[in-house]
């Protein structure tokens, strides 16, 4: 038998063969299938044009339309008309607006939709977040998308696995975001194209789920089809008793093949800030002097978890942002916000002048809830710095971590969270 990864043992289970090797082609059984405002009104254009009358699981097609929520104008109000309608037709399960509505790749794990061992799919690149609890989860388009809400099933193209094993000790203020810039520094952006990014070693046990979440969320800016870390304590902490239905932990087999193995030392690497304008222009926090800002946003599918939330609060806490910076906070999900607010940080967000917004993806995409003029700087805990990214094409955006953003929001310049807690 086959020494395989991961990766290759999940898709091998849900195509219903003993074994896969990187470049096979495979049909396989599609455990979640997820759309949202922006994605699913295509797909659910082609089911029709298909055909199609249902559904094939009702509890296992999700949409979330979470983008331009609250509706920002009137075609995004018909977008998540169109979800609505269809929802209330195929009477799905897991469809959510209004009170209930986050941020999908934080709202999913948290409600327990996804699980180790899953396959899956949802016409958001960042699909591939559920990789941090042991899941093969990547993005694909509406077409695609529209093909498994109708038969349950979709053809893969087995990836080849990159292992990134980190040692050493994690540094103050150095996050899961931190360590995923480092990757995407050293590589670039096509550095893991069509790849599983497989993140092991001491350091990665030692992460949070929050912090898991945000790297594996950006396996894509690495160019890659999924980021996966293998299940373990922290992993079954935190989807025991969450979980809808049973779940499987998988792991590598020891002699697996990959493709490559990197390796990095966790006490070399400090704070990451990736610079205008792609993910792979990283650099040390402590290298970026006198560079002014006018906003700071923390939230989004990568960095807006409670996590998150509380790491900023700690550096907010009984300071001011700086004038003329606007910082706005978007907590993930309703549960996020709650409980943001039950623990006293949207006490310390309020009084050091920060807007707090209800979820939604929003400035993240340029959608709304804090979009850039012309000449403007941005710090942002979210995922992508392209062109045109938060607004006008003649805009920045400087990605980090939400310790980063906060100290940065204070001084009124890209600043490491030294020079604000001491």
């Amino acid at each position: 038998m086959r020494r395989m990864t991961i990766t290759e043992k999940i898709l091998a289970a849900h195509a219903g063969v003993k074994e896969v090797v990187p470049g096979d082609l495979i049909n396989a059984r599609v455990d979640i299938a997820l759309g949202n405002d922006i994605t699913a009104p295509i797909a659910i254009h082609e089911f029709k044009k298909a055909g199609a009358t249902r559904v094939y699981n009702r509890n296992r097609v999700v949409l979330v339309p979470d983008h331009f929520t609250p509706n920002k104008d009137i075609k995004s109000a018909n977008q998540c008309k169109i979800l609505k309608e269809f929802a209330i037709e195929h009477k799905l399960t897991h469809y959510y607006e209004g009170g209930e509505v986050g941020v999908e790749h934080a709202l999913l794990p948290e409600k327990g939709v996804v699980a180790p061992g899953d396959l899956v799919i949802g016409a958001d690149s960042h699909t591939c977040t559920y990789g941090a609890l042991g899941a093969f989860a990547t993005g694909v388009g509406s077409t695609d998308l529209a093909a498994v809400m109708i038969t349950g099933e979709l053809w893969f193209k087995v990836p080849e696995s990159m292992k990134f094993v980190f040692k050493g000790r994690l540094r103050k203020w150095v996050s899961g975001k931190d360590l995923i810039l480092h990757i995407i520094g050293d590589i670039g952006v096509d550095g893991a194209l069509y790849k599983a990014m497989e993140f092991t070693g001491k350091p990665i046990e030692s992460l949070s789920m929050d912090s898991r979440m945000a790297m594996c969320n950006m396996a894509i800016e690495a160019g890659a089809k999924s980021g996966i870390i293998a299940p373990d304590k922290v992993t079954k902490a935190y989807v025991e008793g969450r979980a809808e239905r049973p779940y499987k932990f998988y792991s590598s087999d020891p002699g697996a093949a990959y493709s490559d193995v990197i390796e990095y030392d966790c006490s070399q690497i400090e704070p990451k800030v990736a610079c205008p304008h792609l993910p792979e222009n990283t650099k040390n926090v402590s290298e970026l002097k006198n560079i002014q800002i006018d906003q700071v946003v923390i939230g989004s599918c990568t960095n807006g978890r409670i996590e998150d939330l509380a790491v900023a609060a700690r550096v907010l806490k009984g300071r001011t942002v700086a004038k003329h910076v606007r910082l706005i906070v978007i907590p993930a999900t309703p549960h996020i916000y709650n409980e943001a607010m039950n623990k006293g940080y949207f006490a310390v967000f309020l009084k050091a002048g920060a807007v707090i917004s209800p979820p939604t993806c929003g400035p993240c995409l340029g959608g709304h809830m804090g979009v850039l003029a012309a000449g403007e700087r941005a710090v942002a805990t979210t995922n992508r710095n392209f062109i045109g990214r938060m607004g006008d094409v003649k805009s920045e955006v400087y990605l980090a971590n939400p310790a980063v953003a906060a100290a940065s929001a204070v001084k009124g310049r890209i600043a490491h969270p030294d020079e604000v807690v001491r």
